[in-house]
């Protein structure tokens, strides 16, 4: 069977076709929509042809093992659908009997013809085994003993014709593969893991797509060129120049642009602690491509906290990046939400990480990263050889989930040559914590700015806000007489999208719909682009005073906004420094406030249990009178790990990473606690999407993500896999929560009645 050499003869025993004697061919894929089925022989070519490609451009960044991850890859891509030679299967691919799922799971021969031998690798027979499923716990597959890696209910009977389909398979393969013995792997295994899961899950994916959309493109990548996009970008602020005031704050930001754009850091991973208003995601922009210019990297990923500011900062990056005769959408891949899908029919929603720029959530990026999912894990092989630039990274993840992906940053920066930049105006130096770093406290992340002109661009700082602390708890009927009867513009920034939403309802009642905005992942995107566009006018418009923005965290960060007074309900000091960044921005006033109150739950005020901890934090500080500054920042994640820890849950992720516990990993590291699915909200897009007419870039601007507990809760119809259509009601004021506040009100109605 196995060589030590190549494997691809053209032949086998005379007995071969004992068993397929009624088989005129051997299909990888059935037929469908009036495409032919695709051959066993074409598909396997297809995939190996791919996954090599994949592997050999992500393996060129790896530091240890690259031929080894080469080696494994083929090894994967021209088994992996081994079982599918089976007679049971062949019926149904060939369209001979139809069937929604092939009678004998076909991913356990693979698995078997690796393990059958103990010179091979095992980790070759994990990859075929998850390539569909995706990775289990190993913990538990080491449990199955001699059944580690295959499918018990049928093992015995596919290793009674593993000799047929290797037979058959080498006469059908034309192919030279290495069988080289893999197992001992120097690099981290559990990423390691996961590259090789994304060649080949990727590969197998756009071969099959590439065989039903025959018109489609063959996967040619628009390259980076780092130097061509900098001379536009440099272009670009010599424009800005010519058109902005000779302030001392522009002079500021000239400096921070050419500091950053000019620094000599040599170090994989940088910091940057820029206060709001410098100009830090151009200035950044430019050091990485500089950076990628010097290192030989391949792409750029702008990694942000929410939705709307990607949405602001690709509109820049695509105005500014494209080179002429390129499309925009092409250069600079905007990602708003994972929407990820395993089913075929909608497999071209996933959203790749293929751009030389993607512009991304902290949410889809770190959970990717944590993913045992080979839909999610498809996109993954993209990204080693990259600089990543975390924006605002005091906000991308929840203190608890820092120590897992602190080890992922240094892991894919020592061993997949990725450079990485984490940037905040209250930054965090959370490496400096040693519940979060362990014992790693003296790993090197140099600041790219000097400190002398940090302290220069700190100044604007000192005197723009004041910061103060109601402790009595709100109804909603006080919140809306204590906001409405203040000077405006205002913000308010409440914790949960319910909450926002009902604030700003109950305000529009009170005050008139033209005195209130509302801003938060309720909308869909296109929708949230047009508010924003509406707030910034009104906020220019001087005469227009007395009306509110009522928001959810999602406006905190990365937006160019200034309001006259900022309202934040209790949460971490973090994000209360981060409102700060919209109220007084350009040091206008001589003081303007900034109230942290708390709410009484009512109605719809809901508090995020997930905020608890990082609140009482900060309750502490303004009852002992500590003065509130980005300095603290770091000081309130120590304090937070101190008072309550880590719980066990949360300790129990890297040690689940290290034992490849790949299902409770991704289980557990959650960004946001509650888990989310995706759903259309007109039903013109849910019949575009039955017709095959709706892409990844559209189904982000007119979907939302909203809680599983909704959905589930108001009986949500499913279209497709975790697709669904919202029928509650949507407007472009509250978004989906229209509808819940609708049904809430109208349940409330029939109880008084009663």
């Amino acid at each position: 069977m196995r060589q030590n050499g190549t494997a691809g003869g053209t032949g086998g025993p005379s007995g071969i076709n004992c068993r397929f004697s009624s088989m005129t061919g051997y299909f990888a894929h059935s037929p469908k929509n009036g495409i032919t089925a695709q051959t066993y022989a074409a598909h396997i070519r297809g995939v190996l042809l791919l996954a090599r490609r994949y592997a050999k451009e992500a393996g060129s960044y790896l530091v240890k093992d690259d031929m080894k991850f080469l080696r494994l890859i083929e090894n994967i891509a021209a088994f992996h659908d081994l079982g599918k030679l089976d007679e049971k299967n062949q019926k149904v691919l060939s369209g001979e009997l139809s069937a929604s799922v092939l009678p004998l799971n076909h991913v356990d021969a693979g698995a078997a013809y690796w393990l059958q031998d103990q010179h091979f690798s095992a980790l070759t027979a994990a990859v075929i085994q998850a390539h569909h499923r995706g990775f289990p716990d190993f913990t538990a597959e080491q449990n199955k003993g001699d059944f580690i890696f295959r499918d018990a209910a049928i093992a015995r009977s596919v290793d009674s014709k593993l000799s047929v389909y290797d037979d058959l398979h080498q006469r059908l393969i034309h192919d030279s593969i290495c069988f080289t013995n893999c197992d001992e792997i120097t690099s981290d295994l559990s990423v390691f893991l996961r590259m090789l899961l994304s060649c080949v899950v990727d590969a197998d994916h756009t071969d099959t797509s590439h065989h039903y959309t025959k018109n489609q493109s063959k996967d040619e990548q628009i390259q980076l060129q780092p130097d061509k996009r900098l001379r536009q970008v440099n272009q670009y602020i010599e424009q800005l120049k010519k058109t902005s005031d000779a302030g001392e704050r522009n002079r500021l930001r000239e400096l921070m642009y050419v500091a950053c754009r000019d620094s000599l850091v040599s170090a994989k991973i940088s910091s940057c602690d820029s206060p709001v208003g410098t100009g830090k995601t151009l200035a950044i922009l430019a050091h990485l491509l500089v950076q990628t210019q010097k290192r030989g990297l391949r792409r750029i990923f702008v990694i942000q906290p929410f939705t709307h500011v990607i949405e602001q900062t690709v509109e820049i990056y695509r105005e500014i990046l494209t080179l002429p005769g390129e499309n925009p959408e092409e250069v600079v891949a905007e990602l708003h939400h994972r929407a990820d899908f395993e089913n075929e029919n909608i497999r071209h929603l996933t959203a790749l990480w293929r751009a030389p720029i993607v512009v991304t959530t902290a949410v889809a990026f770190f959970e990717t990263l944590a993913s045992d999912s080979p839909a999610a894990l498809r996109r993954l092989h993209e990204l080693p050889g990259s600089a990543i630039f975390v924006d605002e990274s005091h906000a991308a993840l929840p203190a608890a989930l820092l120590p897992m992906a602190w080890k992922w940053m240094k892991v894919l920066a020592n061993e997949w040559n990725c450079y990485w930049v984490l940037a905040s105006g209250s930054l965090s130096r959370f490496w400096t914590i040693k519940a979060i770093a362990g014992d790693q406290l003296n790993f090197e992340v140099p600041e790219i700015v000097d400190a002398n002109l940090r302290k220069q661009l700190a100044i604007y700082e000192r005197q723009r806000v004041v910061y103060r602390y109601d402790p009595k708890a709100k109804s909603t009927a006080e919140l809306v007489e204590w906001i409405s009867s203040v000077p405006g513009p205002r913000l308010v920034i409440m914790n949960t999208i319910d909450s926002a939403a009902f604030l700003a309802h109950q305000l529009a009642k009170t005050c008139g719909r033209t005195k209130v905005e509302h801003l938060s992942k309720s909308l869909k995107s296109e929708d949230r682009e047009a508010t924003l566009r509406k707030v910034r006018l009104r906020l220019e418009n001087k005469a227009d005073c007395d009306w509110t923005l009522v928001a959810t965290s999602c406006i905190e960060a990365g937006v160019d906004l200034s309001f006259r007074i900022g309202f934040r309900e209790l949460s971490s000091l973090a994000s209360l420094l981060q409102i700060a960044g919209r109220i007084n921005r350009e040091g206008l006033l001589e003081r303007a406030e900034v109230w942290t109150f708390t709410i009484a739950e009512d109605g719809m005020l809901k508090q995020n249990p997930g905020l608890k901890q990082a609140g009482e934090v900060l309750k502490h500080y303004f009852e002992k009178g500590q003065v509130i500054s980005p300095e603290l920042t770091t000081q309130a994640i120590a304090d937070e790990i101190a008072l309550y820890g880590l719980n066990s849950k949360y300790k129990n992720i890297l040690t689940n990473e290290t034992l490849q516990n790949f299902v409770s990993v991704e289980r557990d590291f959650k960004v946001i606690e509650s888990h989310t699915n995706v759903a259309l909200v007109d039903k013109e897009w849910v019949s575009k999407l039955s017709g095959g007419d709706l892409n990844w870039h559209e189904l982000q601007k007119v979907s939302v993500e909203i809680s599983k507990y909704k959905l589930d809760h108001f009986k949500i119809p499913k279209i497709i896999d975790d697709l669904y259509y919202w029928n509650l009601g949507y407007d472009d004021f509250l978004g989906y929560m229209a509808g819940v506040i609708k049904q809430k009100e109208a349940q409330t109605e029939f109880k008084n009645l009663k």
